[in-house]
C-alpha cells in the first residue's frame, strides 16, 4: 500500500517503518525458521520470490504492512540508519469484500531478543490507531491458532473478543470494533502519533523500489480461507 510507503511511526519501544527492498534478506532469513512458519501458517519462499512479493505489495490497496524496528539494538546491517534493528512485522488485510472497512490484523516478532518487553502490544496499538484514523478501518479481526495462547492473550488484553472457532484449521477469530472505549482510546493514540518520513528519518537514505510486505503469511492465510469456504 502506497499510503505508508515513506511513513515512520515512532513509539517508546518500537518504530514502524515501510517494508523496503533492503529488509528482504533479513525477512527471508526469518521465514526459513520452522517455528515461525508454523506460527504464521507460512511456507518458505526463495529469496527471489521474496523480492517479488515485496515489490508487488507496494501496489496492493488491500494490504498494508510495517517492519518493526527495536531501538534497543543497532540498525540491521544493510538497511541504513533508522533507529533500530529489524524485529518483525505487522500487517493488515482489507480482504473482506462484504465488510470493506474490516481489517484482518497480524503481527510477528521474529527476533527472540525483542519479545516479552511490550514491542508487540505497542506496535499493534500504533498500527490500529493509524489504520482507524488514516485508512478508515472500523473493525479489526485476528485469526490465531488455538494453541498460540500468548497471541490470544495479547489480543484479549487489547480488547479483542472471541467470536468464532474453526474446527478445520484449529484457530480462533477475535474482533475489535471501533466503538465505545476502544475507539476513544485509539483516537487518543492517533492524535498523538509521532510520524516522520523514512527517507529522511535519522539521516537514512531511501530507495525507489518498494514498500509493502512479502505477504507470505497473509497469502498463505488467504489460500486457507478460500479452502475453508470451499469445504463449507
Amino acid at each position: 500500500m502506497k499510503d505508508n510507503a515513506n511513513l515512520v511511526i515512532r513509539g517508546q519501544r518500537v518504530l514502524l517503518v515501510p517494508y523496503r527492498r533492503d529488509h528482504v534478506p533479513r525477512y527471508h532469513e526469518w521465514m526459513q525458521d520452522g517455528q515461525l512458519q508454523e506460527l504464521t501458517a507460512s511456507e518458505p519462499l526463495s529469496l527471489e520470490e521474496e523480492y517479488g512479493m515485496q515489490r508487488s505489495w507496494r501496489e496492493d490497496l488491500e494490504k498494508c504492512t510495517f517492519i518493526l524496528l527495536d531501538p534497543d539494538f543497532p540498525d540491521t546491517p544493510g538497511t541504513g540508519t533508522h533507529g533500530g534493528a529489524m524485529a518483525g512485522d505487522v500487517n493488515i488485510f482489507l480482504n473482506d469484500h462484504e465488510e470493506p472497512h474490516t481489517a484482518e490484523i497480524e503481527i510477528m516478532v521474529a527476533e527472540p531478543r525483542s519479545r516479552r518487553k511490550g514491542v508487540a502490544e505497542e506496535a499493534l496499538t500504533l498500527f490500529m490507531a493509524y489504520a482507524s484514523s488514516r485508512l478508515g478501518v472500523t473493525k479489526f479481526r485476528a485469526k490465531i491458532g488455538e494453541a498460540n495462547t500468548p497471541s490470544i492473550q495479547l489480543m484479549s488484553k487489547l480488547g479483542f473478543a472471541h467470536v468464532s472457532r474453526s474446527e478445520i484449521f484449529k484457530e480462533v477469530t477475535l474482533e475489535l470494533p471501533m466503538e465505545g472505549a476502544a475507539a476513544e482510546r485509539l483516537a487518543t493514540v492517533a492524535a498523538g502519533l509521532q510520524c516522520s518520513e523514512y527517507d529522511t528519518a535519522e539521516g537514512g537514505g531511501g530507495e525507489a523500489a518498494a514498500a509493502g510486505s512479502s505477504g507470505q503469511t497473509g497469502q498463505r492465510q488467504e489460500e486457507r480461507r478460500e479452502d475453508e469456504q470451499q469445504i463449507r
